[in-house]
């Protein structure tokens, strides 16, 4: 049985009036200064980076071959599935926290620790990995710009000979500048740095269409055959994950019964139909075998005699890529706030700056851990992690809008997911049916960060919830 507020069970669940409620509280308020456009460059913004700029090449020469456009194409309908999920709840429910506060709804406090805890890692993921492929487009800017290669010492992490990776621990730095400097600030610099990411694209499907030789489809199109297409589907997913964090922007949306279903779905078609493009044409331009490099973008543009093009592209990456880091970080700050704000972790998780209105303490903690990842782990390392981190949250939200379609069927919607039964399916078989695709270690690595999670829930988070100590009761007893 679910246990209401002021409980001591860990089934018990947060009221949508509840989460609201807390979003109005003066010490937690977030500006509302996005609208819908802005929103949706967000998501293209956090969802275009590393994923079509640096995993195509690693997964076609490792996995796929010219094939991995399938595997995209794979991961574009699961993604749709689930974002017509999110859309959903993210309409009934527009404040921070993203799948954390929908579980939170629908499925109870423990499986909301497990979702945000679990989306502080992939996001905290995305934003390394993206900083990882952010520092190779750096090197080969300083490269083919000013002739300067910096020591392998410095620029690569250990597995590839280096120690650190400075240019990676750089591009956060930028990053954070931006976020803490407030959301409207970081709304313009994510426009125009998004702005560039899709020149980039554009330029390289404009270029490349007129390079493709179509026996570097045929030679042949799937080496590793459906396994080796579903190892690339589960890597490149990483493509799409990022555009779920957006959702926990929502306390900072205008308007967000109408500015959310716009900007999800929109976002998210524009970027599986550049994913399938761009693949194709990378794949087409030279053979899979030569792709195993973290710039394949500006690598292939070179490899066909343009060296001015792909020193044009890694400039635009350069700036696009600090789009994906921006997103994402801003994501699991976010959520670590929301968590914080409803007692499951210290308070001093959820302060907000007085003038700025960013929750400042969340964002200190999780650029540091993102540069001590990206400083140290190779970027196959970083996207196997928030792969599997993404595609567990999508399963449990696509769960929790068909269990609140059943349990609370009368509650308002301003957008529901149309044949949810059929679609809903759809995501959580797919997601899962991807899990399986990942490497065991990465299982291994999930589960330690899992169980960390939880030992802290249950000695910190169940004991100060503010669903569990009648926080509410108390504030409805007041009035």
């Amino acid at each position: 049985m679910v246990e209401s507020s002021g409980a001591k069970g860990v089934l018990r669940k947060k009221l949508p009036e509840h989460a609201m409620e807390l979003a109005q509280e003066e010490k937690y308020r977030l500006k509302r200064e996005l609208g819908w456009f802005e929103l949706m460059l967000f998501v293209l913004g956090a969802t275009i980076g590393a994923g079509i700029f640096v995993l195509p090449g690693v997964a076609a020469a490792k996995f796929a071959g010219p094939a991995v456009m399938i595997s995209y194409a794979l991961g574009g309908v699961v993604t749709i599935a689930v974002a017509l999920a999110y859309t959903e709840f993210a309409s009934m429910v527009p404040v921070a926290g993203s799948a954390y506060t929908y579980s939170y709804v629908a499925l109870g406090e423990i499986l909301a620790w497990i979702v945000g805890w679990d989306l502080i890692f992939e996001f905290t993921m995305i934003a390394s990995t993206v900083a990882v492929g952010w520092g190779g487009y750096f090197n080969s800017f300083l490269e083919t710009i000013f002739g300067i290669t910096l020591p392998t010492a410095i620029s690569h992490d250990i597995t590839h000979g280096g120690i650190v990776n400075l240019p990676a621990i750089l591009g956060l730095l930028i990053v954070a500048w931006i976020a803490l400097t407030g959301i409207r600030a970081s709304g313009i610099a994510n426009a125009l740095f998004t702005a560039a990411k899709v020149f980039a694209i554009l330029f390289v499907l404009t270029v490349g269409v007129f390079h493709i030789k179509l026996e570097n489809w045929t030679t042949p199109f799937a080496p590793y055959g459906i396994a080796g297409i579903m190892t690339g589907a589960a890597l490149t997913f990483f493509a799409y994950t990022g555009f779920d964090g957006i959702t926990s922007l929502l306390e900072e949306v205008k308007r967000p019964e109408r500015d959310i279903p716009v900007a999800l779905i929109g976002g998210i078609s524009l970027c599986a139909l550049f994913y399938v493009a761009m693949s194709a044409v990378i794949t087409g331009m030279v053979h899979w075998t030569k792709l195993d490099v973290p710039n394949p973008a500006a690598f292939v543009l070179m490899q066909v005699g343009i060296p001015w093009g792909g020193a044009l592209i890694s400039i635009s990456v350069l700036f696009g890529l600090i789009a994906t880091m921006l997103g994402n970080s801003l994501s699991a700050s976010r959520i670590l706030f929301a968590m914080g704000r409803d007692g499951l972790l210290p308070e001093w998780f959820a302060f907000v700056h007085p003038t700025r209105r960013v929750p400042r303490n969340a964002a200190y903690v999780i650029y540091t851990a993102a540069i001590i990842f990206a400083g140290f782990l190779s970027i196959s390392e970083l996207a196997e992690l928030a792969n599997i981190g993404g595609l567990t949250a999508f399963t449990l939200v696509t769960i929790s809008v068909m269990v609140m379609r059943y349990t609370d069927p009368e509650r308002k919607r301003i957008f529901k997911v149309p044949a949810i039964w059929v679609i809903g399916p759809i995501g959580i078989i797919g997601s899962l049916a991807l899990i399986a695709s990942l490497p065991v270690v990465t299982f291994i690595r999930f589960t330690v960060w899992l169980v960390i999670g939880l030992i802290i829930y249950f000695s910190y988070g169940y004991k100060h919830s503010k669903e569990g100590t009648g926080y509410y009761i108390g504030k409805e007893n007041q009035k």
